[in-house]
Parts: C-alpha cells; sequence; structure tokens
C-alpha cells in the first residue's frame, strides 16, 4: 500500500513516515522545504522526497494521502487531492487507526515539557524491559530517533493540542485515546487558532472524554486551569501531584539536581539525584514516574532509571564550552518556559546568563505574549531579542531592557563584544534561528571579537 504523506519533514509527520515504513508501508512525501537532518533520516529509510507542493506529486495516486495539520486549501496537493477524490486522513487519524488502537497508550500533554516528560516515560519503559514505541516532538538523546514502532503493548506519545488537519479542527490528541494521561500544565498559547484559554481547555474536555474509566489522569496538584477542566467532566482516576496540601505524591527538592517523591499510601520517600536542572525538570521527571508506575514500574527502580536519562536536543542542551563561554540551545517559545528555563539555569550557573531569543511561535508574532516576555526574560543579565519583519509588534517596546536586531547576523555582531569569559548564552527558539547556534560558536572558535 502507498501512502502519500504531504507536510512530511515536521517531527509529527516524520515520525509518522518512519513507523509507516517499519509497517511495510511503501511511503512518500513532499513539503515545502526538504532539507536535513529530517530528509536524511527519510531518505536513509527508503522514502522518497519532493521539495516543494505540486499537483504532479500525486501522479503515481498513491492508495492513501495523509495530510500534515500546516496545510489548507489552496495547496496545490490539497486541491488535487480533493480535485480527484483521492482517499485522504490526517496523521493522528492514521496513527490512531494503524498503531494506537493496538496499545495501551500513555500520552504526554499540557503547555510546557511534553518532549521531555515523553522523552522521560519512554527512557523509563524501556530501561525497565517494556521496549515502548514511541512518536516525539523531538530526538531524545537515549534513543536517538524520535519514533519508533515496537512489538511491545505500550506506546508513548507526545500529545500536542494544535489542530489536526484543515478539515478536522479538533485537537490532534482527541484521536489518541490514552490509557495513562499526562498534563503537565496549562495556559493559553496557539494564539493562531485558539481564541482564549478557554478555548483551549474545551478542547482538554474533549481528551478526557476518551480516556476509558480504568485510565489514569496524572496531574499538578495547583493548577486551577487544570481543575477547572477536570470540574466540567472525567470518568477516569486522577492523580494529583506536588507539594501543595491537595497531593496524592508530594514532591520535595533539595535544588534542581536532587528530589524527592513521596505517596501519601505509604509514606516511603524516593530520591533522585540526576544532573538535570530546573524545577520544571523535576515536575516533568515526578510527572513520568507516576505515569510509569500506572503500568506497573515502581517509583524505586524509576529513580535509578532517571540517573541515566539525557535530556531530548534543544531542550538545555550544551553546544559547545569554548574559552569558558558556554553556549546552551533550548527550544522555549513560550513566557513560562523561557522563565523557568532560565530560573534552572540561574540556579546553577555562577557567572552572567546571555539570553538570546527569536520570537517565533504563532502566538509570538501575534504579540499575544509581548507584555509577558520582559518578565520571563528578567532573570537574564543581558537579553539579545530578534526583530523579525514577520512580527507587527515592536520588541523594543515590549522589551525595554532587551538588545534587538532585525537578523541573526546583527544579533551576532552585538553580542560577540559582549562576551567575557564565565558567561553562559542561551539561545531560544522553536526554529533554526537562521543557524545562529553554528555562527556564533565559529565566531568563538576564531576568537573574533567584532
Amino acid at each position: 500500500m502507498h501512502l502519500h504523506i504531504i507536510g512530511i519533514c515536521g517531527t509529527f509527520m516524520g515520525g509518522i513516515a518512519a513507523i509507516a515504513k517499519q509497517l511495510g508501508y511503501q511511503v512518500s512525501g513532499s513539503d515545502a522545504n526538504v532539507y536535513p537532518p529530517m530528509s536524511t533520516q527519510l531518505e536513509a529509510l527508503g522514502i522518497t522526497l519532493q521539495s516543494g507542493y505540486r499537483a504532479e506529486n500525486l501522479d503515481n495516486t498513491p492508495d492513501l494521502v495523509i495530510v500534515g495539520n500546516a496545510l489548507s486549501r489552496g495547496n496545490p496537493e490539497v486541491e488535487r487531492v480533493l480535485r480527484d477524490r483521492l482517499a485522504y486522513t490526517s496523521g493522528a487519524q492514521w496513527l490512531h487507526d494503524n498503531v494506537l488502537r493496538k496499545h495501551w497508550v500513555l500520552a504526554v500533554s499540557g503547555t510546557h515539557g511534553k518532549t521531555t516528560t515523553a522523552s522521560m516515560l519512554a527512557w523509563i519503559l524501556e530501561s525497565a524491559g517494556y521496549n515502548p514505541g514511541f512518536l516525539i516532538g523531538g530526538v531524545p538523546e537515549n534513543f536517538g530517533v524520535s519514533a519508533r514502532k515496537t512489538d511491545s503493548n505500550f506506546f508513548v506519545i507526545e500529545a500536542d493540542e494544535y489542530d489536526t488537519a484543515f478539515f478536522d479542527k479538533r485537537s490532534k490528541f482527541v484521536h489518541y485515546s490514552p490509557d495513562t494521561l499526562i498534563i503537565n500544565n496549562l495556559e493559553f498559547d496557539h494564539a493562531d487558532i485558539f481564541s482564549d484559554l478557554a478555548a483551549i481547555q474545551k478542547q482538554f474536555s474533549h481528551l478526557l472524554r476518551v480516556v476509558p474509566d480504568s485510565g489514569q489522569i496524572i496531574i499538578p496538584d495547583d493548577d486551577t486551569v487544570i481543575d477547572q477542566v477536570i470540574a466540567k467532566g472525567c470518568w477516569s482516576e486522577v492523580v494529583r501531584v506536588g507539594a501543595n496540601a491537595d497531593w496524592d505524591y508530594q514532591i520535595e527538592q533539595q535544588d534542581g539536581r536532587c528530589f524527592s517523591v513521596t505517596p501519601k499510601s505509604t509514606g516511603e520517600t524516593h530520591r533522585v539525584n540526576w544532573n538535570l536542572l530546573g524545577e520544571h525538570n523535576v515536575a516533568n521527571a515526578v510527572m513520568a514516574m507516576l505515569a510509569a508506575r500506572h503500568v506497573g514500574i515502581e517509583l524505586e527502580t524509576s529513580t535509578n532509571i532517571l540517573q541515566q536519562f539525557k535530556s531530548p536536543k534543544r531542550r538545555m542542551e550544551l553546544l559547545a564550552d569554548i574559552e569558558g563561554i558556554k553556549v546552551y540551545d533550548d527550544f522555549a517559545h513560550h513566557p513560562t518556559a523561557i522563565k523557568t528555563t532560565l530560573a534552572g539555569l540561574k540556579a546553577h550557573h555562577e557567572g552572567r546568563i546571555i539570553a538570546v531569543l527569536e520570537p517565533r511561535s504563532n502566538t509570538m508574532k501575534l504579540g499575544s505574549h509581548g507584555d509577558a516576555l520582559a518578565q520571563s526574560l528578567a532573570q537574564a543579565d543581558i537579553s539579545f531579542v530578534l526583530q523579525p519583519e514577520s512580527i507587527s509588534w515592536s520588541v523594543a517596546e515590549a522589551i525595554p531592557a532587551a538588545v534587538t536586531a532585525t537578523s541573526a547576523n546583527g544579533l551576532i555582531e552585538k553580542i560577540v563584544p559582549e562576551l567575557k569569559p564565565g558567561d553562559a548564552i542561551l539561545i531560544m527558539s522553536n526554529g533554526s534561528f537562521d543557524g545562529i547556534h553554528q555562527k556564533l560558536i565559529e565566531q568563538l572558535k576564531q576568537g573574533v571579537r567584532v
């Protein structure tokens, strides 16, 4: 059976392609831009790729077309599918019908921390001998791939609330029907498709409706927004995690590198010492531990496994340490994520922190988070923020303390003269940032001070 995937080079759709190939399908695909590393990974699997969207990409008449959620009416391949009445579906629906309905699904949702938490959960299951399949919106360092299908009964998935396709405006995660569901947190995001926080809560309510009564929902004990969703209807066991009064599992932190979790039912404390930074990663870890416990992995086992966990690519990833100047890459794309990432680094770095931000997410481009960004960046000693032509709001007005430029090269010219040994540069973007990471590293290697 021949599958053609429109929008194949995104992490989610690329994962779908890899899993389909494992299942024995003939797979081809197209995208606006086909480039490494995703193109290299897909071509290595024997998947035929076409760069650019063209009606003739469908001349071979595939048996089924899988349409990515970034595609809309007017796209030449979408129009060809509709005009020729080709069979089509969404990536989320295909995944449910061909993979997830046959597995115990462990889904990780929420505004922040999905990729890291899903990576932790998959690693715990792997190390405990469960051999899980997974599809994660990043590349877990412990695995080296973002998706795989196995013979295991268990499948871990990063459950995104973004919409499914141009013909299905429900969130993708509604298709996943999880048995174990983590909701890490819930804030306003995706301003391009959601009008307000209530609209996002509605989609999470839909998600709760497809969790069976034998399932389990794991939430923080201090998130009133999630509590409001639960109150609208929940038919599954709810487990609360945190440090406030209403908890089933309590988190205690000595610092970001050492924490403990204590079940109320036993009072037995389980301690973790590891290499990650920040309170947000502690919360991610405990959520993963409890999801693993739901499938039978004891907390003590998880604490030992997490000590060998490596962060996914682009999650506080140390790219270089040159003459005492460290360069980190992070996917932070929301004010809360920026704030917690900076706080985690600040707690464990004695020198200055240089924040470099590209406001690239659709929500940031629309200016919905403009006011919150200044507060989020306040923990940095110096902030450099890109002012791209694609946004209409003024970075300089929203973040008066930030140094701005209209290009990555322009930012580098302003960053390099400010640097000194002991600095930590934290580059934050959910895109390529025009290659600023390697450009900056190359200048540091050359000892250039512009």
